[in-house]
């Protein structure tokens, strides 16, 4: 077998044992011993296969900006909010606009809300002004609406590819047209949309079927049936995730995953989702009840939430992207787009 210079300077590092994970020396023969089983340890249990998959997603997470695409994401999430309660206000008054008690006691409900007077009154004004313009409100609401939406639709593609690409640049196939992409965005958002009004109405329709059945035999007063109910419901609610985010990871990527790696990191992108809407549901109440939180609790709140569901989603696209099962085909690829 010929060996060269190339060959004999490589050979070394490859017969080299791994470096510890603790390197230190203190002389203390003891303690010495203690700090490299100690070591060992860790080497043993990061290189269980599952502790590895996520290490390896959480390298690539933080290596392509993870927490940054996040935060841009939540950004953009806050921004849309503001046309979507244009237009929320502007339906208000079109709906409304026959029953004016119902529409001022539907005004004095959302300013009773705010501690603070004078936000209150401003707040009130605002939705007056909105619900008395509502026409010209509802059609620039409408179509700041739409751009923002097509803009954090655009982002959360790109954060996501980023996550899910082979190699963290781009390369001349990701270049695409203006209006494709516009367009593409477009029908993204409009099957996002789909998908959520799919989930939420599942969750709804559930929820109400179970509480029907539960009124109908008289099993509402039974305490051990209690947990078995909470189960169901929360059985239903982690179903819908993963329905919305299998619809993310499957359609927004560019290159399809292997089919295990999506169907489990979906599971798990449910259930952490789940547990998102847990701890906001039991935070939020807490900090509702000082001044401060009372005041600026609500958007704290929904700039958390946003957050905390960019990471997670983010997460679990470089989670799907690193996976190594064996036997784990990939999804078929769908059709390039035209240059």
């Amino acid at each position: 077998m010929p060996t060269g210079p190339d060959q004999e300077r490589r050979q070394p590092a490859q017969d080299t044992p791994p470096k510890p994970l603790i390197a230190i020396k203190t002389g203390h023969e003891t303690l010495d011993r203690r700090i490299g089983g100690f070591s060992r340890l860790i080497e043993r249990i990061k290189a269980w296969p599952s502790v590895a998959h996520l290490l390896r997603a959480a390298e690539r997470f933080n290596d392509r900006l993870g927490s940054q695409f996040g935060a841009a994401i939540t950004y953009f999430s806050f921004l849309s909010l503001i046309p979507i309660l244009m237009v929320s206000f502007a339906a208000a008054g079109f709906v409304l606009a026959s029953n004016p008690d119902l529409l001022a006691r539907l005004i004095n409900r959302i300013v009773g809300s705010i501690s603070d007077p004078t936000l209150a009154s401003t707040l009130k004004n605002t939705v007056n002004t909105a619900i008395q313009q509502r026409t010209t409100v509802g059609l620039t609401g409408l179509a700041l609406a739409l751009y923002s939406g097509i803009s954090w639709m655009g982002n959360l593609r790109e954060a996501i590819r980023a996550q899910s690409r082979d190699v963290w640049e781009r390369n001349p196939q990701d270049q695409e047209k203006i209006y494709f992409k516009y367009t593409r965005d477009f029908i993204s958002l409009t099957g996002l949309v789909v998908a959520l009004i799919i989930t939420l109405s599942l969750t709804s329709v559930a929820g109400s079927a179970q509480a029907a059945i539960v009124n109908a035999l008289g099993l509402d007063g039974i305490e051990w049936l209690r947990p078995a109910l909470t189960t169901i419901a929360l059985s239903i609610s982690i179903f819908a995730n993963y329905l919305l985010f299998l619809w993310i990871f499957w359609m927004l990527p560019r290159h399809k995953p292997k089919k295990k790696a999506l169907l489990r990191g979906t599971l798990l992108a449910a259930i952490g989702f789940e547990v998102i809407k847990f701890v906001m549901t039991m935070t939020l109440p807490q900090v509702a009840k000082s001044p401060s939180g009372a005041a600026f609790g609500s958007v704290i709140g929904l700039m958390a939430f946003f957050y905390f569901f960019a990471r997670l989603t983010l997460f679990c696209a470089a989670w799907i992207a690193t996976a190594d099962y064996k036997g784990d085909k990939a999804l078929p690829e769908r059709e390039p787009p035209a240059p």
